[in-house]
This record gives C-alpha cells, structure tokens and sequence, in this order.
C-alpha cells in the first residue's frame, strides 16, 4: 500500500485564470499607466491656475504613470522591475540621448545644406525649458505603453517577430489621427517604432529607448522649432522649412520627411543586428 502524500495542485482562482491571459494583463498594464498620468494631470489642473501650471504637471504625471507600472509589475506579475531597475541607467538613457542626437542632425544637416532648412534669427533661451517636461512624459508615457507593455507581453507570447510587428502598426493607429500626416509620415512612424523597440531590446530595459524618444523630441521640438509629429513648435532657432513635402516633411514635419526614413532604418538595422548577437530575438513558443 502506497502511503506517499500525494501533492494536491491549487485550483488556480477565476482572478490569477484572467491575469495570466496575455490580452487581460495588456490591458491592466495599460490602465495602471494611463490612470495615473490622468489623475495626475486633472489634480494639478485643478489645485492650480494655468500660469503655475508650467513644468511640474508633466514631471508629476511621469512619475505617476512609472509608479502605476511600478504598482502593476510587483502585484500582477510579482518580479522585480528590471527594466526600469538603477544599476546603468544614466549610462544607457545617456546612450540613446547621444544616439537621438546622431540621427537628429542626420535628418536635419542635409536639410541645412541645401537651403530646405533655413534658420531666421534665435530666440530667448528660456523657450527651451518649458518643453523638456512634455517631451520627458510623452516619451516616458510612449515607451511604457508600447515597449514595457504592449511589446513586452506579446513577444512573450508570440516572440520577437509578431511583436515587433504589432507594436510597429500600434505606433502607427496611435500616430495617425496627427495633423498633416502623410504617407511617408505613416513610414516613418513605422520606422520609428522598430527602431526604438529595437533598442529596447538592446538592454531589455527603458532607459536606451527613453533617451533615444526624448532627444530626437525635444531637439526638433524646443531647438530646431520644426513641428513633431503634426504639433506645431516654436524653439530656440527661428526655424523653417521650405522645398517639396517628401524632403521638407511639409506641416507635419521633418518626420515625414525621406531623409527620416532613411536615417531611422539605419538605425533599426544596426539596432537590430545589436540585440541579436546579444542573443536578445525571442522564438515563438512551441
């Protein structure tokens, strides 16, 4: 007679059955972000009148929002939070500050040099701050939403490839309700969307992919005054483009210009190439 206590499995409950559906956890990941940021925004909005209101909503709500991920990573998933943990993160948000600086002037000086791109005069050095908090959020709020979570949660379902294409046209809906956008805008948001989920995973964590965001943001935004993404701009340089919609980018900007796309799919190439001899291509689970 066999006396061994045999173990008696847990009946998973009807919450951890939901949770571990790869679509539920997507879409309380995204809640977990999104909620936060929104509150953030509406409290400052509401305790302070419109001329206070300036730089510390955007940081308030960026730390909202990594809180709410935060918050969703410990208690849903139950891991530590590497993708966002210390150890190297000025060094790799440094990194993809110096990589958006590269692929900025690799866009913009051809432009320069054939006169597309014609500065008028300088404005007061003030203009720079106050974007640097906008464009921090948004590429913050983009890079948790689409790489952290969106990414992240599919590969590991469905591996590197399906994943770098769905967070590819995610990038694109999400971009295309933008003022002015164009056909080669729609291309190179794309681009841009491999590209920085090529960099993520480079290192497997934010911080390369958020300073890569910001900077090619920030600099078209509050330097070159050249619109992003459809949004107006008005920088430190008195800026203007001027020549044929595929070249200039026209209203929508220099992300809807060619050299864009070329300098991004470069970009993405090497990235790419990066983070396979790092082993860092996931196969699709069998």
């Amino acid at each position: 007679m066999n006396t061994a206590q045999q173990t008696v499995m847990p009946i998973p409950t009807f919450r951890h059955r939901m949770l571990a559906k790869p679509l539920v956890r997507g879409i309380v990941a995204a809640l977990a972000v999104i909620v936060p940021l929104a509150a953030a925004l509406i409290l400052s909005e509401a305790i302070a009148p419109k001329h206070l209101r300036v730089i510390w909503p955007n940081l308030l709500a960026m730390l909202a929002c990594l809180a709410g991920y935060s918050f969703y990573v410990r208690r849903v998933e139950k891991r530590p939070l590497l993708e966002l943990s210390g150890p190297g993160a000025l060094g790799e948000t440094l990194a993809g500050a110096g990589l958006g600086l590269l692929l900025s002037l690799g866009a913009l000086l051809p432009l320069w040099l054939l006169s597309v791109y014609q500065v008028q005069g300088v404005n007061a050095w003030t203009v720079l701050l106050k974007p640097a908090a906008g464009m921090a959020l948004v590429a913050v709020f983009e890079e948790l939403l689409c790489r952290a979570i969106l990414f992240r949660l599919v590969e590991k379902s469905w591996g590197t490839r399906t994943a770098l294409i769905v967070s590819l046209l995610f990038f694109i809906v999400a971009h295309l309700p933008n003022e002015h956008i164009s056909a080669i805008g729609v291309l190179n948001t794309g681009m841009a969307g491999i590209g920085l989920s090529a960099a993520y995973m480079v290192t497997r964590r934010l911080w390369l992919p958020i300073g890569l965001h910001f900077v090619w943001n920030y600099l078209f935004d509050a330097v070159f005054s050249i619109p992003v993404s459809g949004q107006p701009a008005k920088g430190l340089l008195q800026g203007a483009m001027h020549g044929p919609e595929w070249l200039s980018g026209g209203a929508y900007g220099i992300e809807a210009s060619v050299l864009t796309l070329l300098v991004w799919s470069l970009a993405s190439l090497v990235l790419l190439r990066l983070a396979q001899q790092r082993g860092h291509i996931a196969p699709r689970p069998r």
